[in-house]
């Protein structure tokens, strides 16, 4: 046997366990036999990266996200919290259009109820200024197209509905681009609009730029007999206002009282669902005036037609109840259309006959005559030499003709129309011209001169009459006769109507009531009365004023009435050019009330500046005193009394 051991028989080791993915090599636990390569074998690939921790990256993202919403719970506290009140303002006023109601205006009637100024459907044009922008219609031009089809129809400046299609305030919702316009005005808009959105439909280079035009209901003043008492009536301006007239002294009562109504709109169209909210309008009161429109036709026609013939510059007639002071007819001549104020001519644009200040002429010779009958200072059969010329003062009077001396009764005076006998009897008012002056003064003030009417008419004159102590030393006797100081016709009217009612005066009204929104007549505040002269001194003024009709030397026969004892007188006097400040022209007069002997009506006319044919009084307002006259004596069916008239002497033998 050799001394070597046999070589030992080498077991193999059980099979290795394959190392789980991802799992690192480490040292072998204890008691572990090392693992040995086997020479030549190739070397291990180097151990993979090791990843960090993920707690730091989930702090960051968290960390991040506590940040992003810190921040919306910021903002959030600030739009509801903070300024929760002008954020919900703002979306308020976006999403709610707030519009007015318009009130329907009152009508205005005659006294029997006769329609005279009327209000008719009507449409105010609106736009939502949103909707003309680039953003919604896609084009920069918007405005300027809308404008240009909307010009012709409102008969409006292109560049300013631009600038309402185009405000400052980029947030406006709401433009009134047109007030008060007809219905076929909004018809022709609707039809136009409609047309643009069919064809947009189909072609899509057309853009509807009228797709936020609106209109909203309103009305507009309607005169169903156009020019008729226009003097009176007034207007309505483009704001829904009265701009003259009852229109504008009654505008209150007429208007009534706008409402209001707030809706939600989405696209220029009202949100039925949301909540909205109305203030009903109240309607105006309607008014019913004094007038009756069949005398206030005769009388515009009369007045027109002499103002034409005689190429006058204007004239008036005013007819008057002379027991209630009830203005039943008010005419003027040039008037004017209230239904179109652009074919309007503006100095015929109001009531002459209260506006117009002018010196009266001989018909205010009857205020003299009251002075002198009243104070006792002469009686209707006084007698009167009465001169060619007077001197008096630093001037020589004279009277309208030339005439040898005349031997009149104080009647005679007031009927023949005497200047001269005038200033003779009122020097007998006192024992110095001084106290004469005062005298008389104090009679014209009563009568109303210098003072309103009392009708409260808007741009209605007093006149001028200036006191005694500044009077010159010419008025002082041409005062008497009705000349240097000036009146109005309604004044005028007033002084013969309150001799036809026994001396007292009564105030002139225009107004007999309104009538409210629930039917009740309010009539109106009862007119102020007062006493000038007594009863008996009216009555004998009455039958002085008969001798200028019904003699053959008065002045006033041509204003003659068949069957009725006519009261009258005539008025000629030198007449102030208002453009110039000086003489040119006359005016003509003619007042006076029938019957005389029981009188209901009174008729003053006056025409300014004839200038063809006659400008006398007597020959150019008497015939219209009597065509109007009967008239309205036949409207009222005034029947002649049947009395006899006086027949006082006009003159006297020496």
């Amino acid at each position: 046997m050799s001394d070597r051991e046999p070589p030992r028989r080498r077991v193999p080791a059980p099979a290795k366990p394959p190392r789980p993915r991802g799992a690192v090599r480490g040292r072998p636990g204890p008691g572990a036999r090392p693992v040995r390569r086997p020479s030549g074998a190739r070397p291990m690939p180097p151990p993979p990266l090791r990843l960090g921790s993920p707690r730091p990256r989930l702090r960051l993202v968290g960390l991040g996200l506590t940040l992003v919403m810190l921040a919306f719970v910021v903002r959030l506290l600030q739009v509801q919290a903070v300024d929760a009140g002008a954020y919900a303002a703002r979306a308020e006023q976006n999403r709610y259009v707030v519009h007015t109601l318009a009130a329907e205006r009152g009508g205005i009637s005659d006294r029997n109820g006769v329609a005279l100024a009327v209000s008719e459907d009507a449409y105010d044009i609106t736009a939502d200024p949103t909707m003309f922008s680039r953003e919604e219609l896609k084009i920069g031009n918007g405005p300027e197209q809308a404008a240009a089809l909307l010009a012709p129809i409102l008969r409006q400046d292109r560049a300013a509905l631009v600038k309402k299609l185009r405000p400052a305030n980029k947030d406006s919702r709401y433009a009134r681009l047109a007030n008060r316009q007809t219905p076929q005005v909004w018809k022709q808009i609707k039809d136009l609009r409609s047309a643009l959105a069919k064809k947009a439909e189909t072609d899509r280079t057309t853009v509807n730029v009228l797709g936020g035009v609106f209109a909203d209901p309103s009305s507009q003043r309607v005169y169903p007999n156009k020019d008729l008492a226009a003097g009176i009536l007034g207007w309505v301006n483009a704001d829904g206002k009265g701009g003259g007239g009852i229109e504008q002294a009654l505008n209150k009562q007429l208007s009534g009282k706008d409402g209001k109504v707030r809706y939600a709109q989405s696209g220029g169209r009202q949100v039925p669902t949301a909540g909205s909210t109305e203030t009903p309008a109240e309607p105006g009161a309607d008014v019913e005036l004094t007038i009756d429109r069949d005398i206030q036709w005769a009388a515009q026609n009369a007045i027109s037609e002499q103002v034409k013939e005689s190429r006058a510059d204007r004239g008036y007639v005013i007819v008057q109840d002379t027991r209630t002071g009830q203005i039943l007819a008010m005419a003027n001549s040039p008037g004017f259309d209230p239904n179109d104020l652009s074919k309007a001519d503006g100095d015929a644009m109001g009531n002459a006959a209260v506006q117009d200040a002018y010196e009266p002429g001989s018909t205010a010779k009857v205020m003299s005559m009251a002075a002198v009958l009243e104070q006792n200072a002469a009686t209707p059969l006084t007698h009167v030499v009465v001169p060619n010329r007077l001197h008096r003062g630093d001037r020589l009077f004279q009277d309208d003709v030339d005439h040898a001396t005349w031997n009149l009764t104080l009647n005679g005076v007031l009927a023949k129309s005497s200047n001269i006998g005038t200033i003779l009897a009122t020097g007998e008012l006192g024992k110095t011209q001084p106290e004469a002056n005062k005298v008389l003064y104090s009679y014209l003030r009563k009568f109303g001169i210098g003072e309103d009417t009392g009708l409260g008419f808007p741009g209605e004159t007093r006149g001028i009459l200036a006191p005694p102590q500044k009077w010159s030393t010419s008025q002082q006797y041409t005062i008497p006769f009705g000349q240097g100081f000036s009146i109005n016709a309604m004044q005028a009217a007033s002084v013969y109507s309150t001799i036809a009612n026994g001396g007292v005066r009564v105030e002139p009204t225009l107004v007999r009531g309104t009538k409210g929104a629930d039917g009740r007549f309010t009539p109106a505040k009862k007119p102020e009365e007062n006493r000038v002269v007594s009863a008996k001194t009216a009555k004998t003024l009455a039958q002085m004023l008969e001798s200028v009709v019904d003699d053959e030397q008065g002045t006033g026969i041509k204003a003659r009435i068949p069957g009725y004892r006519v009261a009258g007188k005539t008025g000629t006097a030198n007449r102030v050019d208002p453009a110039t400040g000086r003489y040119r022209g006359y005016t003509s007069s003619f007042a006076g009330f029938a019957p005389a002997d029981k009188p209901r009506i009174t008729v003053y006319c006056a025409i300014q500046n004839a200038t063809s044919g006659s400008y006398f009084g007597g020959q150019i307002c008497g015939p219209i005193y009597k065509q109007v006259m009967e008239f309205a004596l036949k409207t009222l069916q005034v029947p002649p009394t049947g009395a006899k008239a006086a027949n006082l002497p006009v003159s006297y033998k020496p």
